[in-house]
């Protein structure tokens, strides 16, 4: 988790979303829809999306698991997140976490996207102010 490791006794009928935010305290993931459809909860499992609130502790086992909470390193934002910052791109700040981590997910397979894969790959994550 965000580079350490945690062993995490929890119920069994908690997804990782609960267990994140619940269990571990690392609320900057959202709790949205419960249902996958709000991409607020996205985390990366092994640089990859994934959606928290569809996925159970116990799927991820053993995997690395990065939250906007390890997206910053030694307290530095990362380049990501200034440009967020700088370009006002947050208004009420709920999406905000799984947008740069789906961001940061689309940069590591592609450093020079187009604004339509851009969008693509943000589309998964929905804004509830505009």
């Amino acid at each position: 988790m965000n580079g350490e490791t945690h062993e995490v006794w929890t119920s069994t009928h908690k997804t990782l979303l609960e267990v994140l935010r619940e269990d571990l305290y690392l609320t900057g993931t959202k709790h949205g829809c419960e249902l996958g459809e709000c991409g607020a909860c996205s985390v990366l499992i092994d640089g990859e999306p994934v959606l928290a609130c569809l996925i159970l502790p116990v799927e991820v086992q053993g995997q690395e698991i990065q939250t906007i909470e390890g997206l910053a390193k030694n307290g530095v934002p990362h380049p990501l997140q200034t440009a967020f910052a700088e370009q006002g791109a947050s208004q009420c700040g709920y999406c905000s976490p799984a947008m740069l981590m789906t961001a940061k997910a689309l940069l590591e397979i592609n450093s020079n996207p187009d604004s339509n894969t851009i969008r693509e790959a943000l589309s998964g994550t929905l804004c509830r102010c505009t």
